[in-house]
């Protein structure tokens, strides 16, 4: 099951509250998305439990949820991501004015962001990295569309027009993406269950075969949320 926006932020402010359990649990939860940031800035694979740049990745994440102010108006991976970033970019450097072998210091690593740490990170967030972030992202959801036969212009020409049509529809991708069968069925054959979705979400046929392109790109999304973060954001029947 995908998160939704508020259930993400429902979860942060619980947290920011003190529940430590929550804090562990949606920790867990976003390790995979702490250890692809880390890795795609460092152009290599990592493993838990022998690289230093996950455990100063996961710190970082930790601090990010701390300091996430939900009044900016942005999505928490983002932030997070360039939170991560900032924080092993800092190790590197280190590691660069030493010229020797760096190893994490846990005290130091382990503190809330100070002020300035916070201040950097939601500057280079609205200057530079939210429209580099949602360049890249775009061209990735492109790839992956293209896997299915979908192409990215077309697909908004396609998009239904009317609120309620998009509605329907986008409960629809949300059915597909919430059901491990249903998702399975879609990466596998890259098409949708049809007759399956008529029975469990009692929409004709007719509507589920022209709103194919729409259902199969919405369900994507919802599927690789913590890839796709900005466009999962902005991604409702309103919007979509």
């Amino acid at each position: 099951m995908t998160p939704d926006n508020s259930a993400v932020l429902t979860k942060i402010i619980k947290i920011q509250a003190g529940d430590l359990l929550s804090r562990e649990d949606f920790i867990r939860e976003y390790k995979p998305f702490v250890a692809k940031t880390a890795m795609n800035l460092c152009k290599r694979p990592l493993q838990w439990g022998q690289d230093d740049e996950l455990s100063i990745g996961l710190i970082a994440f930790n601090s990010a949820v701390d300091s996430y102010d939900p009044k900016k108006q942005v999505p928490f991976l983002p932030y997070a991501k360039v939170v991560i970033q900032n924080r092993l970019k800092d190790y590197f450097r280190k590691q660069s004015r030493s010229n020797e072998e760096c190893t994490l210091d846990t005290d130091a690593d382990s503190k809330m962001l100070s002020p300035a740490e916070l201040q950097s990170a939601w500057e280079e967030f609205r200057e530079r990295t939210i429209e580099e972030e949602r360049r890249d992202e775009l061209i990735e959801y492109e790839k992956v569309l293209n896997r299915f036969g979908i192409d990215f212009e077309a697909l908004v020409s396609v998009s239904p027009k009317h609120r309620d049509s998009r509605e329907n529809l986008f409960n629809v991708a949300k059915t597909v993406a919430a059901k491990k069968e249903f998702m399975s069925y879609l990466l596998e054959r890259k098409q949708l269950p049809i007759s399956d979705l008529v029975r469990e979400t009692g929409t004709n046929r007719k509507t589920l075969e022209r709103g194919r392109k729409f259902i199969i790109a919405t369900a994507l999304v919802l599927h690789y949320y913590m890839e796709f973060p900005y466009i999962r954001a902005y991604i409702s029947p309103d919007k979509a």
